[in-house]
């Protein structure tokens, strides 16, 4: 099953592409696209929400129409009922919670491949996941606070953040102060430096047939 792997963070793509190393057999990932549409084609498109637009905005409905996409299956942690049939509704084939093991996320994407599930799928019960990577994780950062982070350092409001992510503003707020915490600034202007300079501004670019 030949897969593309879509986010605007190369650290991102590439932790995605890490977790599927050891199914190489059964998932070849194919293609790295940073704000690219997939150029090669694909059994399945994994859109990965990482501090980029949810499912039910155009960047999915985009990638749905793309010939060379195949199916388009949405990966996040935002598991709302509302945002999940939104994506649905707008070109997705699936939509896939980040609490997925790496064997369960292999094993969802070849059902969405042959069709065999429902288009929901999310792990049974809680699970730590140690897979994926993502900016700012070596300085300590969890993975919502850094998606908070990246979007601080492309200019966001905390408003826009709000409507980007789903979440509710005291919770955009909770993960500013702690994110401010770990990487030691107390304003705004000083996190998007500490952004710009560790990693933080989106990529672009394709990169085909990535080594893990």
């Amino acid at each position: 099953m030949r897969v593309a792997l879509v986010n605007d963070y190369e650290v991102v793509v590439r932790g995605v592409a890490s977790m599927l190393r050891t199914y190489r057999a059964e998932v070849e990932v194919v293609e790295l696209d940073l704000r690219e549409d997939v150029g090669l084609p694909v059994d399945i498109t994994l859109y990965d929400t990482f501090a980029s637009p949810q499912g039910d905005r155009p960047n999915v409905h985009r990638l749905s129409l793309n010939p060379r996409a195949g199916k388009v299956v949405v990966y996040s942690w935002n598991m709302n009922p509302g945002l999940v049939a939104a994506a649905l509704a707008n070109g997705a084939s699936a939509y896939l919670s980040k609490a997925l093991s790496a064997r369960q996320l292999v094993d969802a994407l070849k059902a969405v491949y042959s069709g065999e599930h429902a288009q929901l799928i999310k792990p049974k019960k809680a699970v730590t996941v140690v897979g994926g990577d993502w900016p700012g994780r070596e300085e300590g950062l969890t993975q919502r606070e850094a998606e908070v982070l990246a979007l601080i350092t492309q200019g966001l409001s905390n408003a826009e953040i709000v409507e980007q992510t789903l979440l509710s503003i005291n919770s955009v707020k909770t993960y500013i102060r702690s994110c401010y915490r770990r990487i030691g600034v107390t304003n705004r202007a000083n996190a998007i430096l500490w952004g710009i300079e560790h990693g933080f501004r989106p990529d672009r670019g394709q990169i085909r047939h990535p080594r893990a």
